[in-house]
C-alpha cells in the first residue's frame, strides 16, 4: 500500500511537468513556410566543363630540379532531371574526364646522397560515368531566385589508363581497367540569373566510394587493387559549378 501510495505521489508532482513540456513543443515555431520554388512538371538541362594545361621548360621547385615535362587535364559533364512534384526532381548525368601527364626529365634531389632521377614516362587514363539522382530544393526565405538543395546520387563508372616509362629496350608499360563506384550526397546552392537560366554550385559531404583496378604489366604480369572509403566531411575536390536551364 505504502508502495502504491508513493507512485501516485510521483505521477501527481511528474505529470504536470510532462504536460508543461509538451506545451513548450507544441507552441515552437520556427518561421519555416513552405513554398514552391521550382513547380512539378518543369525540366532542368545542364551540365559543367573544365580544362587545365601546364607545361614545363627546365623548371625548379624546392627538391624538384630540371623539370621537363607537359600535362593537361579535360572533364565535360551534360545533366537533366524533371519535376515529379513541387521542389522535387529527379535525372540523370552523364561524365567523361581525360588526365594525360608527360614527364621528359625530373630530378628529385633530397640531399648530397640521395637522389632520383625519371625520364621518358607518361600516363595517359580516361573515365566514363553515369549517375542517377534525386534532388530536392528549398528556397532561401521567400526568395524566388535563391535557392538551396540537397542532391542522394549514385554514380558508376569505367575507364582505362596506360603508364609507360623508359625507350627502346627498357620501355617499361603497364595497361588498367578501371571500375568505380559511389553513393554519396551533395548539398548546393541555386542563384537564378534570368528567369529560367541559373548558376549552381555543390560539394560532396557523405559517402561511399569504391573503385577497382586490373592491370597488365608488359602483357605478361597481372596485378589488381581494390579501394573502399566512406566519409562524413567536405570533400573540396568534389565542389562542382555549372549552369542548369529550366524551362
Amino acid at each position: 500500500m505504502k508502495n502504491k501510495i508513493t507512485i501516485l505521489l510521483a505521477i501527481s508532482l511528474l505529470f504536470p511537468l510532462f504536460l508543461q513540456a509538451k506545451k513548450k513543443r507544441e507552441q515552437v515555431d520556427r518561421g519555416i513556410q513552405s513554398s514552391t520554388f521550382i513547380p512539378k512538371g518543369q525540366w532542368m538541362v545542364g551540365g559543367s566543363f573544365s580544362y587545365t594545361e601546364s607545361s614545363s621548360d627546365d623548371y625548379k621547385f624546392l627538391i624538384l630540379k630540371n623539370v621537363e615535362g607537359k600535362n593537361y587535364s579535360f572533364s565535360v559533364s551534360p545533366s537533366f532531371g524533371y519535376f515529379i512534384r513541387d521542389n522535387v526532381a529527379v535525372g540523370g548525368r552523364f561524365s567523361y574526364t581525360r588526365d594525360y601527364i608527360d614527364i621528359g626529365n625530373l630530378d628529385i634531389d633530397l640531399n648530397e646522397d640521395l637522389s632520383f632521377k625519371i625520364n621518358n614516362a607518361s600516363l595517359l587514363q580516361h573515365m566514363i560515368y553515369g549517375t542517377g539522382f534525386v534532388r530536392t530544393y528549398i528556397n532561401l526565405g521567400n526568395s524566388k531566385r535563391f535557392g538551396l538543395f540537397n542532391e542522394a546520387r549514385v554514380t558508376f563508372g569505367a575507364g582505362q589508363g596506360k603508364t609507360y616509362s623508359g625507350e627502346g629496350e627498357t620501355l617499361d608499360g603497364v595497361y588498367e581497367k578501371i571500375k568505380h563506384l559511389q553513393v554519396g550526397i551533395a548539398p548546393g546552392m541555386t542563384a537564378f540569373i534570368t528567369n529560367n537560366a541559373a548558376v549552381e554550385v555543390s560539394v560532396g559531404v557523405m559517402g561511399f566510394d569504391s573503385k577497382w583496378i586490373e592491370q597488365d604489366h608488359n602483357k605478361v604480369i597481372e596485378g589488381s587493387r581494390r579501394e573502399t572509403s566512406a566519409k562524413f566531411k567536405i570533400d573540396l575536390f568534389s565542389i562542382n559549378l555549372g549552369m542548369t536551364y529550366y524551362f
